[in-house]
């Protein structure tokens, strides 16, 4: 039986780990992206298709079991609250929908440390606003991924996070206890983690942070690291 999966925001740091890892493993016979631009990767098993998520229809999401999310931007890149909700949530959102009817059965999404629907800064709203749709659409498995700061080469340059990882990476021995859901994250270990959580195929929901993430993919390998 052919074993396929769904990945969104492949074009991004987490996405674009996903995707390599998606690729090389064993685990699935096809690899379908969603994309707003085309991609620059070729495989055999990769079946890339360029949409826009605003007019994205049933015809768009190909029936698999396994459907991982990592589409994000900023309120900066956006150029509103109004335009990052409508990436950070309802594409989001549409996608884990259109999947669910095509007959997904697993879910894996990137969130963020402290997302709530009655948290105080709107990123985190947005973010726990988005967990409850997904949750709402009733997969067999919900796997959300809550990391603080993600470490790793961008594809497009952020003003201020060169230096923001220098200084996470600094700091991070310093969160301990309750703080150590803020520690930085690898790219390619959260990436890891993700698809580990799916095939262990552990019914229900689930919100994993930095501690899920060194246990789901407990030895990151040198080239995978920042």
């Amino acid at each position: 039986m052919t074993r396929s999966a769904l990945l969104v925001g492949a074009t991004g740091l987490v996405g674009g780990q996903l995707l390599t890892r998606l690729l090389r493993g064993p685990r699935y016979d096809r690899v379908t992206v969603l994309a707003r631009r085309p991609l620059k990767v070729a495989h055999p098993r990769l079946d890339a298709r360029v949409v826009d998520f605003a007019k994205l229809g049933a015809d768009d999401v190909p029936a698999g079991p396994d459907v991982y999310g990592a589409l994000g931007t900023t309120i900066r890149q956006a150029g509103s609250q109004e335009a990052f909700r409508e990436v950070d949530q309802h594409h989001t959102v549409r996608v884990a929908e259109l999947a669910r009817k095509a007959g997904a059965e697993r879910v894996a999404v990137v969130s963020s440390v402290g997302a709530g629907s009655g948290a105080r800064a709107f990123y985190l709203r947005v973010k726990g606003d988005m967990e409850a749709e997904v949750t709402a659409l009733g997969y067999r498995q919900t796997d959300f991924f809550r990391p603080s700061f993600i470490l790793g080469r961008r594809p497009s340059h952020r003003r201020g996070e060169g230096l923001g990882s220098t200084v996470a990476t600094v700091l991070a021995p310093l969160l301990a206890g309750p703080a150590r859901p803020y520690r930085p994250v690898p790219a390619g270990r959260l990436a890891a983690a993700m698809i580990a959580a799916l095939a262990e195929d552990r019914p229900g929901v689930r919100v994993h942070t930095y501690e899920d993430f060194l246990a789901l993919a407990p030895e990151p390998a040198a080239a995978e690291r920042p």
